[in-house]
Formats: structure tokens, sequence, C-alpha cells
């Protein structure tokens, strides 16, 4: 369970770093809804893809499939240090106004993140359904939070929240490591 939590929790802040950025834009309250199901979607959808890849990934390599998990969560959580928020709130904004076809490949640019997560969740043998709905129900969660108090709040919080969720990865990815070279 801690295990689930060490990587839910920095997804949500993440989706909450987004959600503070898109909301100081001022968004009217149909619209904070129709954004937080479609990233609620794509944060729970996207890590099954992950997990089918990881799961496969894991009966290859065996017993490293903890270590590349922790590789995996460590690269993706120094993207997060080093990334600008303003590119992902730039994709995220045109949520906005994107209908149809073209928000799923807005989605899955956003989304990224969740697809390696989920690529971890394979490797390390996660409770999936237990994951996939604790990111789905955060995303809500997090996301109508974000939404209403990025008016308030700003863009430099949501920056923070970014940093605070990619140095939880890394550092949850770099106990992995740690945990699978010790046990070697």
């Amino acid at each position: 369970m801690l295990a689930l939590l060490a990587i839910v929790l920095p997804l949500g802040l993440d989706t909450f770093a987004l959600a503070l950025v898109l909301g100081a834009s001022g968004l009217a309250p149909r619209e904070r809804l129709r954004i937080s199901l479609i990233l609620a979607g794509f944060e729970a959808g996207m890590p099954l893809v992950g997990l089918a890849l990881g799961s496969a990934a894991g009966r290859v390599i065996g017993g490293y499939a903890e270590l590349l998990a922790g590789l995996v969560l460590i690269i993706v959580g120094l993207s997060m240090l080093r990334e600008e928020n303003e590119k992902e709130a730039e994709r995220a904004g045109k949520l906005t106004s994107t209908h149809g076809l073209k928000i799923l490949t807005l989605g899955v640019s956003i989304a990224l993140d969740e697809l390696a997560v989920g690529f971890t969740f394979g490797l390390i043998h996660i409770n999936t359904s237990l994951a996939i709905i604790l990111i789905a129900a955060q995303a809500v969660l997090v996301a109508q939070i974000g939404l209403r108090l990025g008016t308030r709040l700003g863009e430099a919080w949501g920056e923070r929240a970014e940093k605070l969720a990619g140095a939880t990865l890394t550092t949850y990815g770099a106990y992995l490591v740690f945990a699978h070279t010790w046990h070697s």
C-alpha cells in the first residue's frame, strides 16, 4: 500500500499543478468539470496501457523488473523537475477549446508520465484495480480543487507542486534501485 501511495500522490500533485495553471485563466464551472473528467480519464487510462507494457517487460526481464521500475520512476521524476510547466500548461489549455478526436492526441501528450508510471505498476506488481481507482479519484478531486484555487494561487504554486511531484517520484525510484541492489 505504501508503494502505491508513493506513486499515486505525486501524480495527484502533477494534476494539481496543471489544474492550478488552468484555473488561473478563470474557467466556468461547466468547463472545470469537463476538464476534470478529461484529465481523470487520461490519468486512469494511460496507466492501464503502461501496465500492459510493464507486465510484458517484467516477464521478459524477470528479477530486474524492480530495478527497471526504479530507473523509470527516476527518469519521470527528473523530467518533471526539469520540465517547464508552461509547455504542459499550454497543451492543457487547449483542452478548453478542443473536442472530438483531437482530445485523444492532446490527452496522451499530457499524460505520458502516467503511461510511464503504469509501466512501473506492471513491473512491481502493484494492485492494479486499486491503483486505477485511486488515480482516477484523485485526478477528479485535485483537478477540481486546482481549477478552483488557480485564480487565487496562480501559476507559481503550480510550478512548486510539479517540482514536489518530480522529487517524490525520483526519491521513490532511487529507493527501488537501492532496494534491488541491496538484495542482489
